[in-house]
């Protein structure tokens, strides 16, 4: 891959886009990621405004203090990028004491998680007239749909859903990005036990690349070994079951004759 270009061309491409959308820049969320990274670098690197928000909801402190470390070398590198940390833990807890306790499964409490924080970025959004920068990447937000429906699925663009997630790691060493967050686990920082996506899923991100290139291949599954036919079960099972977050809304084609 050509990572300048590409960087380039992402860049130029942000920029357009919200000049025919007729608003003033970005906001994004950072987690003290890889995807979140990459993204709100990649915002910085337009010139136009850019928020980022760390909004930390029982966060673990490692990915607070990464969250807050790269906020402050955005700040150092990029004077059109304004930082700020919206603490939504009592956001949480609200819905906890309004909400039945008998449908507070962890699932359920680690999508509201998510679907707050959309909440939040859009509040800044609408406020200062920005776009909405989507953090996720190809393999999750159109292989396995490893997002939460209206949380960080909700968004106005995404400028690094075209690749995927080794490219990605190339476009944050292209791009300075920290040592610590090229170095740290992925996870989505969703759950109280801090597990990584490799533990919720069942598979590296590069084995699911492998996954979605072979099935986009049509390749002939006669000569895999067992740890590839795992995986690839892993992938379109995640593939189906989320089908519904990556396609259109589902609407009813009423026939001409019932109108």
């Amino acid at each position: 891959m050509q990572t300048r270009k590409v960087i380039d061309y992402i860049v130029d491409w942000m920029r357009q886009y919200t000049a025919n959308a007729g608003t003033n820049g970005f906001v994004v969320g950072v987690s003290g990621g890889i995807d979140s990274a990459v993204t709100s670098t990649l915002c910085g690197k337009t010139g136009l405004p850019v928020m980022v928000l760390n909004m930390p909801i029982r966060q673990a402190a490692e990915q607070k203090t990464l969250a807050a470390r790269h906020l402050g070398w955005l700040h150092e590198h990029f004077e059109n990028v304004t930082g700020h940390t919206v603490d939504l833990t009592h956001v949480l807890e609200a819905f906890e004491q309004s909400l039945p306790e008998d449908i507070q499964d962890q699932l359920t409490m680690a999508n509201t998680r998510a679907r707050i924080r959309m909440s939040g970025l859009y509040a800044y959004a609408t406020h200062h007239r920005l776009l909405v920068a989507g953090t996720g990447n190809k393999v999750e937000d159109f292989g396995v749909g490893f997002f939460t429906k209206y949380g960080d699925g909700g968004v106005d663009i995404g400028p690094i859903a075209g690749l995927m997630k080794t490219e990605v790691y190339e476009l944050a060493r292209g791009l300075g990005v920290m040592a610590e967050i090229l170095e740290a686990p992925p996870t989505d920082g969703l759950w109280q036990d801090n597990r990584s996506d490799a533990d919720q899923i069942g598979a590296s991100y590069e084995e699911l690349e492998w996954a979605m290139q072979f099935e986009q291949s049509g390749g002939d599954e006669s000569g895999l070994g067992q740890r590839q036919k795992q995986v690839l079960a892993i992938y379109r099972d995640f593939h189906r079951k989320n089908r519904h977050k990556m396609d259109p809304i589902p609407v009813p084609v009423i026939p001409e004759e019932y109108k």
